[in-house]
């Protein structure tokens, strides 16, 4: 039975999986397995090579000094240890990869369109560790000079797990882990591994079942069968796409989740089921630290924009404003268009709408009354 084909996203990570990724990955857990066993203290300059390696194979030389680049502008420019101008820095450089001369000309680099959106996700992503390298830098550089340093940096950015599509592990997490030397056992990875390979082949599968039998984005590509659809049928039909989006994460987060435990390192927990939600504020992780999961940014926002502009720490002027400031990133990372836009003021609607309500529901007369 044929596939619905209007996930692009799915059927263009998992044809990318077959072709070259995969094995890639396999290459990174063979070197990373084999530097833990032999010289685990040089095991995060290991994989640093590893990685840039596996760039240079898989998007050329042009992209691979396009990221290279990117990570050298933001380091020099966290020179000065300025948060603001680390923004600023971040933002200008997310921003030329709209430019239409400049999309243009990368096209020009590689065959087929499929190889251009490679080298678009993968520096759009490079650009959130990139800031979250910088940020800390300005915040910790002073006390931590070793562990801020350029080639630390490139440890982090061409870290190959994460590289083309996240999950956003944070630098100082990352180095802290990286850093630590445990004791290594094989038998004890080896199970690891091959219980988390079960489990990604059973989401694998259940994903391939959603996407060859429901054809649930096909159905919302056309006006006609949703038009005639009941408001009972609209919602079954939302409810399923958020479903495939979750297990489709399982998924594409899984893979890069396991080969960070196999690393030693700890990997941010993945989503939860949608179906479990019924809190706007729990979904997005924006208020308590502890509910923080993997969703794409949420803890790359946490802790650079929601904190850091007050958060709910600060009056009700704050806590919009810092809310805002969120979701207009989220909207802007993921290319700026005006339905992005929507979505993220309908979100920001939610999460405000949400939090107002439990304010007043705290007053004690309420509490009363109720």
């Amino acid at each position: 039975m044929p596939q619905d084909p209007m996930d692009f996203e799915w059927s263009y990570w998992i044809e990318w999986g077959r072709e070259r990724i995969l094995w890639l990955l396999a290459g990174h857990l063979l070197v990373s397995q084999v530097s833990r066993l032999l010289v685990e203290k040089y095991k995060p300059w290991c994989l640093m090579v590893y990685g840039m390696a596996a760039c240079w194979l898989l998007l050329g030389i042009k992209g691979f000094a396009v990221i290279l680049l990117h990570a050298a502008i933001s380091f020099a420019v966290a020179q000065f240890q300025l948060s603001l101008l680390t923004w600023l820095c971040s933002l200008i450089l997310l921003s030329t990869l709209r430019i239409p001369a400049v999309e243009e000309t990368k096209r020009k680099w590689y065959n087929t369109e499929n190889e251009y959106y490679l080298l678009l996700f993968t520096v759009s992503v490079r650009c959130l560790f990139c800031t979250s390298f910088s940020l800390e830098y300005c915040w910790h550089a002073s006390t931590q000079k070793s562990s801020h340093s350029f080639p630390w940096m490139l440890a982090y950015v061409f870290y190959y797990p994460t590289f083309h599509n996240g999950p956003i592990v944070n630098f100082d997490e990352f180095s802290k882990q990286m850093r630590t030397q445990e004791a290594f056992s094989v038998k004890t990875n080896l199970s690891i591994l091959i219980v988390g390979i079960i489990r990604i082949f059973f989401w694998w599968c259940l994903a391939e079942l959603m996407i060859h039998l429901m054809y649930i984005h096909a159905l919302y590509s056309s006006a006609l069968p949703l038009e005639s659809a009941s408001y009972w049928a609209l919602g079954g039909l939302a409810l399923a796409q958020v479903l495939f989006f979750y297990v489709k994460y399982l998924v594409l987060y899984g893979v890069p989740a396991l080969l960070l435990r196999m690393d030693g390192l700890k990997p941010p927990a993945l989503p939860c089921c949608v179906s479990l939600m019924h809190s706007f504020t729990k979904m997005w992780r924006l208020i308590s630290v502890k509910s923080l999961t993997a969703l794409l940014i949420s803890r790359f926002t946490y802790r650079y924009i929601y904190v850091p502009m007050g958060g709910s720490q600060s009056s009700l002027l704050g806590t919009l404003l810092s809310t805002a400031l969120t979701f207009a990133f989220v909207s802007y990372w993921h290319g700026g268009q005006s339905y992005l836009w929507y979505w993220g003021a309908l979100n920001w609607l939610g999460v405000i709408v949400e939090n107002g309500t439990k304010r007043i529901l705290s007053i004690s007369l309420i509490q009363d009354l109720i």
